[in-house]
């Protein structure tokens, strides 16, 4: 895979960091594939991808498929019956669930998703390096919990508006409160472009971006401190090479 430049980098990161935060419910979920989906209504914070607006540097990912509308929770496992199993009965059959569907599936405590939830706030984008056979390909990553946006940077750089989203995360908080947990989905949007063994692990980089203090500080500076950020210091926390 081709190595981007540093200046590429820095570009994306100063077109994020003019960018204006998204309206509420602009950053939706794909949805899962499930028997009763075709029947579930859609969720009432909705918002497809064609009510983006339109801003400068800032890609509208909007053209190239039907808009998508986050998926309710109930339309994906039975809630009721969920409500009687413990934390980790709930997480294994999460877990078992998606194994082989074409979907990521994982979870986290609430105290994570809190600081996730309170860093995100501030630090909406970032740059993450993903191993493609011998080189590796640098994701674009837009933020608003419970949703994330990932898409490759050089069709951010390169497409604009047309450039359309790879992959979608949403985290789910229904039993954030009663069982400690928060169900975490992920949709490959064009498996061409992620296996999901790589949008497992995306899905777990981004996560430790926030939730690591040292890591943390590299999502700051893309965001906060622009000329600040060297693509390099995020190759090396990932053991990755800088050359």
């Amino acid at each position: 895979m081709r190595r981007l430049p540093v200046r590429f980098l820095r570009s994306a990161a100063a077109a994020a960091r003019r960018a204006p935060a998204a309206s509420h419910g602009g950053f939706p979920a794909t949805p899962a594939l499930h028997p009763v989906a075709s029947a579930a209504a859609p969720s009432s914070s909705s918002a497809d991808l064609s009510r983006w607006p339109q801003r400068r540097g800032y890609s509208q990912f909007a053209s190239g498929f039907t808009p998508l509308k986050p998926k309710p929770l109930e339309s994906i496992i039975d809630v009721e019956r969920a409500k009687g199993l413990s934390p980790e009965h709930l997480v294994a059959a999460w877990d078992d669930y998606h194994l082989g569907r074409g979907h990521i599936g994982a979870s986290m405590k609430t105290k994570l998703y809190h600081l996730l939830e309170q860093r995100s706030s501030t630090c909406r984008h970032f740059v993450i390096p993903l191993w493609k056979g011998s080189g590796y390909t640098t994701m674009f990553m837009q933020v608003q919990i419970p949703y994330m946006i990932f898409t490759g940077l050089e069709d951010y750089k390169a497409r604009g508006t047309q450039a359309s989203p790879y992959y979608t995360v949403t985290h789910y908080t229904e039993f954030a409160e009663t069982k400690d947990t928060v169900l975490i989905r992920g949709d490959v949007v064009f498996t061409s472009k992620l296996t999901d063994s790589e949008a497992k692990t995306l899905l777990e980089t981004a996560h430790s971006f926030y939730l690591n203090d040292v890591r943390y500080k590299l999502m700051e500076r893309f965001n906060k401190e622009t000329h600040e950020f060297e693509f390099k210091d995020v190759l090396q926390v990932l053991d990755m090479p800088t050359m």
